[in-house]
C-alpha cells in the first residue's frame, strides 16, 4: 500500500489540484503571499535537484547536508503556499492530508530503495556519520532531474488561481 500511494503521489496530486481549483476561494492577496510561499518550496527543490544524482550516489553536498529529503522540504513547503493561495480551510485541509500521506510513504518507498542500493553508506549519512561532499551546484543537474516539471507546475497552479480570482 505504501508504494501504491509513493507511486501515485503525483496523478493524485492532479486529482486533488482539480478539487481544489473548484473549492477555492482564492484573493488577489492570498495568491501574492501564497505565491512567495511557493517560490520558497522550489527555491529549496531546485537548489536540491542542483546537487542530486538521483540513484547513482547517496548525496551529500548542497541541502542534503541539512535535510535527508530537501525535495519533499521544498515540495511541502510549495503545498504550504498554494494552501494559503486557494484561501479555504477546505482546501488547505484536503492538500495537507495528501501531502502528509503520500510525502510518508514516498519516504519510506525512497529510504527502502537507498538502504537497499547503498547499504551502509546510506546508514551513516541517515545516522549523520557520513562526511559532507563538496560539489557545487549544477543548472544542468537540475534540468536532468526534470525540476522544471515542478516549476511548470507551480506557475499553472498560480495563473489557474488567478484566473479563477480575476472572473469570480
Amino acid at each position: 500500500m505504501i508504494r501504491l500511494l509513493a507511486r501515485l503521489r503525483v496523478p493524485l496530486g492532479f486529482v486533488f489540484g482539480v478539487v481544489a481549483l473548484v473549492l477555492a476561494r482564492p484573493t488577489w492577496m492570498s495568491i501574492a503571499i501564497g505565491t512567495v510561499i511557493g517560490l520558497v518550496g522550489e527555491g529549496i527543490r531546485f537548489w536540491a535537484s542542483g546537487h542530486l544524482e538521483k540513484s547513482r550516489e547517496v548525496t551529500r553536498s548542497g541541502p542534503y547536508r541539512f535535510t535527508r529529503h530537501p525535495l519533499y522540504v521544498g515540495s511541502s513547503i510549495m503545498a504550504a503556499g498554494l494552501a494559503f493561495a486557494v484561501h479555504s480551510w477546505i482546501v488547505a485541509t484536503l492538500i495537507a492530508v495528501h501531502m502528509v500521506v503520500t510525502i510518508t510513504a514516498a519516504i519510506r518507498t525512497e529510504e527502502a530503495f537507498l538502504r537497499e542500493r547503498f547499504g551502509d553508506e546510506y546508514d551513516a549519512y541517515a545516522a549523520d556519520r557520513a562526511p559532507a561532499m563538496d560539489r557545487s551546484f549544477s543548472v544542468e543537474r537540475a534540468w536532468r532531474n526534470r525540476e522544471y516539471r515542478a516549476m511548470v507546475g507551480l506557475a499553472v497552479a498560480i495563473g489557474l488561481l488567478s484566473v479563477k480570482a480575476a472572473i469570480f
